[in-house]
């Protein structure tokens, strides 16, 4: 008897991001945030200052005025990076801040302290000192997984899942805090991406074998268990926030193939060999495509994906020696 699966994924993400940001729509964050004051030399606030940030690989620009204390915000922001941040006054020299990179979630404070124009100065130096466990910009417990992490760290089975167990409260199996997973909260791009229905796998499609979103196409993972966010809610175990990929002023493109059989699965269990392992074949082939439509405008990605499984419903082979005596039952027993 030989068990035959075939699965086919495919997913198209059509991002558009426009010089002006949106607000998010729907549940669960999406964006980052950025804030921070603009003073002179003396500490003074300088109200009206301008503050720029622009996303280096797609052109997208944001921007805010600091109000009267010289405090400035700058929400909805694109995850990811790197920004080049500029604050900016009359008659004072602008400030550049570049290779700037914000997480999924995360509210980063820079400060800027312009000089007059007039007095010539060798040289202006800012200097903060950041706690990573104690600051004002954090929501709660969470754990980051953002793009340069989930290039290199390793994925068996090429799911999200497997980067969720970076979180210290995961016991491995999608259950945080000693809580069952069927009380987390699952989103995609803000959207609630839950399995409904409760069935053999935490995320949708586990019935058929296949990853409903595939891995190549997830830009940024948050896991939150306490967040004090109030657009994080809905959940009493953990919230896995995604958000995909998209385009940028650059076409990129990627094909990937991953196969293993028989041959690259064990066959010991506790120092004793069984029985041989049966045939199995595993390929899951795929590629991806981003680029612009209208530079530092609109932008593509396209991810596709393919896998095929065979292996067999079972190798245990009745042993039909096992009989007791006369007026009794033959019983047939099963091995490995």
């Amino acid at each position: 008897m030989k068990i035959v699966t075939r699965r086919f994924g495919f997913l198209l993400l059509f991002a558009v991001s426009a010089l002006t940001s949106l607000p998010a729509v729907g549940q669960g964050v999406t964006t980052a945030a950025l804030r921070g004051f603009v003073v002179d030399e003396t500490g003074q606030p300088l109200p009206g200052a301008n503050v720029t940030a622009v996303h280096v690989p797609s052109g997208t620009i944001y921007g805010a005025a600091a109000r009267s204390e010289g405090a400035f915000a700058i929400p909805n922001m694109r995850v990811g990076g790197p920004y080049t941040i500029t604050a900016s006054f009359v008659s004072f020299e602008s400030q550049v801040e570049e290779n700037v990179f914000l997480s999924l979630g995360q509210t980063l404070q820079k400060d800027f302290q312009l000089a007059e124009q007039a007095i010539e100065l060798g040289g202006v130096e800012v200097s903060a000192e950041v706690d990573d466990v104690l600051n004002a910009s954090r929501t709660g417990a969470a754990t980051y997984v953002d793009e340069a992490e989930m290039a290199m760290l390793p994925s068996i089975s090429r799911s999200t899942r497997d980067l969720t167990r970076l979180d210290p409260r995961s016991d491995g199996n999608f259950s945080f805090g000693g809580r069952n997973w069927l009380y987390n909260n699952v989103s995609l791009d803000g959207s609630y991406f839950n399995n409904a229905f409760g069935l053999d796998d935490p995320a949708p499609g586990g019935q058929a074998n296949a990853e409903p979103v595939p891995f190549d196409a997830i830009d940024q993972v948050q896991v939150s268990i306490a967040p004090f966010d109030v657009r994080e809610g809905g959940f009493t175990g953990a919230n896995i926030n995604q958000v995909t990929r998209s385009g940028s002023n650059e076409f990129e493109a990627s094909a990937y193939s991953f196969y293993r059989d028989e041959n690259l699965i064990g066959n010991a269990v506790s120092g004793n060999d069984v029985r041989a392992n049966p045939a199995l074949t595993f390929n899951q082939s795929g590629f991806s495509l981003g680029g612009p439509i209208m530079r530092d405008k609109l932008f593509f990605f396209v991810n596709g994906e393919l896998s095929r499984r065979d292996d067999p419903g079972s190798n245990f082979i009745a042993n039909r020696d096992a009989t007791v005596g006369f007026g009794e039952s033959r019983v047939d027993a099963a091995v490995m």
